[in-house]
């Protein structure tokens, strides 16, 4: 066996391959993980805002119970130096408040934050609330009235209790008491039970709400016929003030919601807006927040790999490329040791041993099967042409010795031994245009009704049996004429010569099918699959001069197909046997 080049090796080409893959995962896993640690890196040292909530939320905290800085320096200080950054509060036209400690200066640097208790950064808490709920200013409840709140919050819890809800009683920062549920309510339970909390009001409370109410009117233009009343839980509502010997209030519109989606907006936005200004006094002044570097006043950290870092990756992807080159060609071998078996054994022409169930099995299973076939089918046309060929050297050298006439019975015999011959050759020479790709065929309208009459007058004169013809209407196929005629009479020939004398054969036609039936000797089921197969015959023990050249058939499916048509069969022993050709409609 000629030696494959490298260049053209199965495994050169495989070790190329996985090369390649290789270089491409390793580098792009390389690459991946120096942009997440980077990301990861900047993202965890460079941005104070993300990376330590903790100090946002407790400057808010602190501004939200502070009126002031004034304080918060040494907070602040404890916090910079666990933390190892620089923490600077500025107002908001950058005039420092308080810095942690000395570094660049900056004036033109992004904040990481704006501290403000009355307008949090929602991106940040995660909440829906705006104003911080420790900024509680004139709401926060002295001690004396809170026992008052805390009933009302007792009885709530008792009155979940009793509908088999669980609750714990906790206290907000303005020091007013709430109920907060530690099961699931599917019943609704809290709203029926916490009305009397919800609506006790302590004087503090009292004061507050009513001036916020009238900030808010003030904000809204004012309310026809009452003014607005807010509820503990910062709710709007209209009343009515009426006259009465009891001084109640008489509620107009009892829950905001009620109102127009533009109305209930505009309210909302009066009141927010007037909680804000109530408050102001009590926090402390919104402030710029600055989480940096000591040294260079970044807000973020660059990530560069240290050269210990760069040999450690450099080492750790030569290994891998190293160990994927030594996995491919051990594996390159392997799958190349079969195939170079495989090719020895064809040059040889000799049957491949078989082990396995893997691809290559299959392979060399087929190539023995292909190799058996080859042999079975030269042996076959030695056979069928030796036949011909002897009886034409019989009789000639018959003739030499003056055994035999040379008249005109003599020529007939031989004449008729080579147009047998001829008739083998011809039959061979379309199967290898077949197995050759070269078989062409030239389609074109053909009426299906001519070409069966034509091959049926051929053979009406020969034929020992009847022959009759059935064809419906005037069909036309899109066939080549000469390739046609040949098909209907290979089924024709072949119906003939396994039909005893005073049978018949029948050829219909319907539509773009064709069908020749016989009253033959028929095939058994086990031999249907092998009809159509090379030198292959019904009966075994005809001759070539009665049984054909075992090709007819094979020919005619090859011819059927090369017209995108199909043919089967049925039959059944001493019935006979129908053949049927369906091609394509014109």
């Amino acid at each position: 066996m000629t030696g494959v080049s490298w260049r053209h090796s199965l495994v050169t080409r495989l070790l190329a391959t996985s090369v390649l893959i290789a270089v491409a995962a390793i580098g792009a896993t390389a690459w991946l993980a120096i942009r997440t640690a980077n990301r990861a890196i900047s993202q965890e040292q460079g941005r104070s805002l993300t990376d330590d909530k903790g100090v946002y939320d407790m400057l808010v905290a602190y501004a939200a119970e502070h009126p002031d800085w004034a304080a918060a320096p040494e907070l602040i200080r404890e916090r910079a130096a666990k933390l190892g950054r620089r923490i600077t509060l500025m107002t908001e036209d950058r005039q420092v408040i308080i810095d942690s400690g000395p570094g660049p200066s900056l004036a033109a640097a992004r904040p990481s934050a704006v501290v403000d208790p009355l307008n949090l950064d929602l991106g940040l808490t995660g909440g829906t609330e705006r104003i911080d709920s420790r900024a509680v200013g004139p709401y926060l409840v002295p001690a004396g009235e809170r026992k008052e709140l805390m009933a009302y919050a007792v009885k709530t819890k008792s009155c979940l209790d009793e509908l088999g809800v669980s609750g714990r009683v906790v206290d907000t920062p303005s020091g007013r008491p709430s109920v907060v549920l530690t099961v699931p309510d599917t019943e609704g339970a809290l709203v029926r039970c916490s009305a009397g909390l919800d609506q006790a009001v302590t004087r503090t409370e009292e004061k507050a709400l009513r001036a916020l109410g009238t900030m808010t009117s003030a904000c809204l233009g004012g309310v026809d016929g009452g003014t607005v009343m807010v509820s503990p839980q910062f709710s709007a509502y209209v009343v009515s003030w009426k006259e009465a010997a009891d001084r109640t209030v008489v509620p107009i519109v009892p829950d905001y919601r009620t109102k127009e989606k533009g109305q209930i907006a505009r309210i909302r936005s009066c009141l927010e807006k007037s909680r804000r200004t109530q408050l102001q006094p009590y926090v402390a002044p919104p402030a710029l927040l600055f989480v940096t570097d000591p040294d260079t006043g970044a807000d973020e950290t660059t990530f560069t790999l240290s050269e210990e870092n760069t040999v450690r990756i450099v080492t750790t992807t030569g290994l891998v490329l190293v160990a994927t080159i030594v996995v491919t060609v051990l594996a390159g071998r392997r799958l190349v040791r079969p195939l170079r078996a495989l090719a020895e054994a064809a040059d040889r022409q000799a049957p491949v041993v078989v082990s396995g169930r893997d691809e290559i099995a299959h392979l060399a299973r087929a190539l023995n099967a292909s190799a058996e076939q080859r042999r079975a089918m030269v042996n076959d046309v030695a056979h069928e042409l030796r036949t011909p060929l002897t009886n034409i050297r019989s009789w000639l050298e018959a003739a030499q010795d003056d055994l035999a006439p040379t008249d005109a019975q003599l020529v007939d015999l031989l004449h008729e031994e080579s147009v047998q011959l001829q008739h083998l050759i011809d039959d061979l020479g379309d199967l290898a245009a077949v197995d050759a790709g070269t078989l062409r065929v030239h389609p074109e309208p053909i009426r299906v009704r001519d070409v069966i009459e034509q091959v049926v007058e051929a053979h009406r004169g020969t034929a020992a049996v009847r022959l009759t013809t059935s064809v419906e209407g005037d069909p036309v196929v899109e066939a080549d004429p000469v390739r046609l005629r040949q098909v209907v009479g290979n089924l024709v020939a072949n119906a003939i010569r396994y039909t005893p004398s005073g049978g018949s054969v029948t050829v219909t036609a319907v539509g773009s099918t064709i069908s020749v039936r016989d009253t033959g000797i028929g095939i058994s089921e086990e031999d249907l699959p092998r009809v159509f197969d090379r030198f292959w015959r019904a009966d075994e023990s005809r001759s070539r001069a009665t049984g054909g050249s075992g090709l007819g058939l094979a020919i005619t499916r090859k011819l059927v197909e090369a017209h995108g048509g199909t043919i089967d069969v049925r039959s059944s022993l001493g019935r006979g046997t129908v053949f049927t050709v369906r091609l394509t409609a014109s």
